[in-house]
């Protein structure tokens, strides 16, 4: 949406985002960029951030909002998060090897959380 997209652009401005592909190092990302397809691989004062049009097999944010918690970050900041069915429903998707290794620790700890 053009609202959220102008506030991403003042928040990732606040951040100092820059582009972290080959070939595009310091440009930042501009409306034309968030708007277009695919993802945004992105550098930050604050850390990487991955932009993601999709995850795993094609699932978008309408889809996927509705498998998401709410955390709260402190001073009033909230945000959603998937939870951890859909985290690793979509992890086994990816199927990456950094995905594959954290996948046993992701059940254990839904199969601890299911225990309380």
């Amino acid at each position: 949406e053009p609202d959220n997209l102008g506030r991403l652009l003042k928040a990732l401005d606040a951040l100092q985002a820059r582009y972290r592909t080959p070939g595009a190092a310091n440009r930042k990302p501009d409306h034309s960029h968030l708007s277009s397809a695919g993802h945004q691989f992105l550098l930050t004062d604050a850390g990487p951030l991955d932009l993601l049009e999709t995850i795993g097999e094609g699932h978008g944010f309408e889809e996927l909002i509705r498998e998401t918690i709410e955390v709260d970050l402190g001073e009033g900041s909230k945000v959603c998060v998937l939870d951890l069915p859909a985290l690793i429903r979509l992890k086994q998707e990816t199927a990456q090897e950094k995905d594959k290794a954290v996948l046993a620790v992701l059940r254990q700890t839904l199969e601890e959380k299911s225990k309380t």
